[in-house]
């Protein structure tokens, strides 16, 4: 099976100190349907890796292909509609929850999915949200899983989750692994998922990267508290 995404050699370096590096010559191999969480101490460069992946920052050297496309073969928003990445703090257009939610059906040309929108809503305890409320208004919980849906919108072959469920309550936190995991099997979507939860790691992945000093590996059959 063709990889969905694989990175070469990927190096990034300290922001203002060129000299030395976040990580050096990451590499790997993403198939359809990956399920992967990254785990490793603060301060790694984990959440600009996937900003890398998702092209929205820059490294300073390496490849990566998508469908076995190079990356500078591609148009960023069409990589982006496909490589999907979602911050730990969730951004917000100006205008109202709905404006947000349709976004990005208005930048990619595509119809509103209306309906599953409203479905994952539910699915997310958002069922009696206000969709006229304007978007900046809500709590950073409401924004974080309104963020989700607006990415789930665009069908992506990959999301990019930065630690997604951080100012969650537990009970929205199992809501939104719940959902991924329907998701993932009903859609076949790859998940790359940066957590600081062992447990959640676990959970949420059939792979475990662990990025620290400069570099990447797996692990398999370890105690996961061991690599957080």
């Amino acid at each position: 099976m063709e990889p969905l995404l694989t990175f070469r050699d990927l190096t990034k370096s300290i922001p203002g100190n060129a000299e030395k590096t976040l990580f050096a010559d990451l590499s790997a191999e993403v198939a359809p349907g990956d399920r992967i969480a990254i785990v490793g101490p603060s301060g790694q460069g984990k959440s600009t890796f996937l900003r890398i992946l998702a092209l929205l920052a820059a490294a300073d050297r390496g490849e990566i292909s998508l469908h076995g496309k190079p990356h500078t073969e591609w148009q960023p928003r069409d990589w982006r509609s496909r490589v999907c990445y979602l911050p730990q703090h969730a951004v917000m257009l100006e205008g109202t929850v709905e404006y947000n939610l349709s976004a990005v059906s208005r930048l990619h040309k595509r119809s509103f999915e209306r309906a599953l929108a409203v479905e994952l809503a539910a699915k997310l305890g958002l069922e009696r949200i206000d969709w006229g409320k304007e978007a900046a208004t809500l709590s950073g919980g409401e924004k974080q899983r309104i963020a989700l849906i607006r990415a789930l919108l665009l069908r992506p072959d990959m999301l990019l989750l930065d630690e997604p469920t951080a100012s969650l309550d537990s009970d929205s936190r199992g809501r939104v692994e719940e959902l991924l995991d329907a998701w993932h099997e009903r859609e076949g979507t790859a998940l790359i998922w940066i957590t600081h939860d062992s447990d959640q790691a676990g959970r949420v992945s059939k792979r475990i990267w662990r990025m620290a000093g400069g570099g990447i590996r797996e692990n398999e059959g370890e105690n996961l508290s061991a690599c957080l």
